[in-house]
């Protein structure tokens, strides 16, 4: 029992490490190998917590969303549910890509465009995850509408998507072109879009423009 903390500290370095890697050369891009290699640690001592690739990549996606629980989520839930905490969540998110929590950007962008069109457990946790997400953002902004921060016929869903979509171009763009002023840009726009669809002053919530 003495030495359980200490290898439940060491599965969660490497998952961390693996998680860093996925985000930038996908879960493919995962092996024992090259986590032994990176982390200075035999083949077999890893193959004791990982018996197989499948099961590092899916370890690796429970380690990574508990991340961006961490640093998405948990703060945004932390504000009153409403137009706040609505804003709240796309910023937490375009922070999180911009900061470079994960290397490669968000995790969740680079393993979801790696596994769209394959079939597999993998591909059905991660399709899980994003579902998980997306509903989380259509309820916060269904919670705005019901407490009228939001006009009445607020489409939550349609607005979800279209923030979503937002907060991936930016983290995309930044990517690809080294450019940041995309979240600066995603930031703009996604102001402008709640201050359409808001019934509230939306000076009143904390914006960075």
């Amino acid at each position: 029992m003495a030495g359980r903390p200490r290898d439940e500290r060491a599965r969660a370095t490497i998952l961390r490490r693996a998680a860093d890697i996925a985000s930038k050369d996908g879960l493919e891009g995962l092996s024992i190998g090259r986590l032994a290699a990176d982390l200075g640690v035999s083949k077999s001592g890893l193959f004791g917590y990982f018996g197989s690739k499948e099961e590092l990549q899916l370890a690796t996606l429970r380690a990574a969303s508990a991340v961006y629980l961490d640093e998405v989520v948990q703060p945004a839930m932390a504000i009153a549910p409403g137009l706040h905490r609505l804003w709240r969540l796309c910023d937490t998110w375009l922070n999180y890509s911009q900061r470079r929590v994960f290397p490669g950007g968000c995790f969740f962008f680079t393993v979801a465009a790696e596994f769209d069109a394959r079939p597999g457990p993998v591909r059905d946790a991660v399709a899980a995850a994003g579902l998980d997400w997306t509903r989380l953002m259509t309820r916060t902004i269904e919670d705005a509408r019901q407490l009228g921060d939001l006009v009445k016929t607020t489409d939550a869903e349609q607005l979800a998507f279209e923030l979503i979509a937002l907060l991936e171009m930016a983290n995309a763009t930044s990517l690809l072109h080294d450019d940041p002023v995309a979240y600066r840009r995603a930031r703009t726009a996604i102001h402008a879009r709640l201050r359409s669809a808001a019934t509230v002053p939306l000076s009143t919530v904390d914006v960075e423009e």
